[in-house]
């Protein structure tokens, strides 16, 4: 890590590497990003969701199918409401109610940069603060909230 500042710092105009630790319960791991985020999202499917199944309702037709769009927004703010007056943990409800497979981590993606999430979902995380939780996101997978952690 302190070759890659120092090889960096003396460049001029260069713009030094983000360190970010992460620790698990077995390792600690220390990752140089360029221009990453990292983020955990809360993800309610509908009818008219590209994919309308999930982990939880795997044929789409227990609940999925059936949820309006209308529904699902209305489900998703009042999950939000449920955090942001600090009844629940965003990742413990996450692991329980999100329609994303993400929900086995709390709902955690883990980095990712530009590119590599739908375009209203990337644009969503990265205009957040560390720490902040955003507003409804609405992408072709459905309606999220995104918790932006690094």
């Amino acid at each position: 890590l302190k070759q890659a500042l120092v090889a960096t710092t003396c460049r001029p105009h260069a713009r030094p590497p983000r360190a970010t630790t992460t620790t698990t319960a077995t390792t600690t791991r220390i990752t140089i990003m360029s221009g990453e985020v990292r983020a955990s999202h809360l993800l309610v499917k509908h009818q008219g969701s590209r994919r309308p199944a999930s982990w939880r309702d795997p044929e789409g037709t227990l609940f999925i199918g059936k949820k309006t769009k209308e529904a699902a927004l209305d489900e998703l703010q009042a999950y939000r409401e449920q955090i942001v007056s600090g009844a629940v943990r965003f990742e413990d409800l996450a692991a329980k109610v999100s329609d994303c497979s993400s929900a086995k981590h709390g709902g955690d993606l883990g980095f990712f940069g530009p590119g590599k999430m739908q375009k209203q979902f990337e644009d969503g995380a990265f205009a957040l603060a560390v720490g902040e939780m955003s507003g409804v996101v609405d992408s072709d997978s459905g309606v999220h909230i995104i918790l932006r952690t690094a």
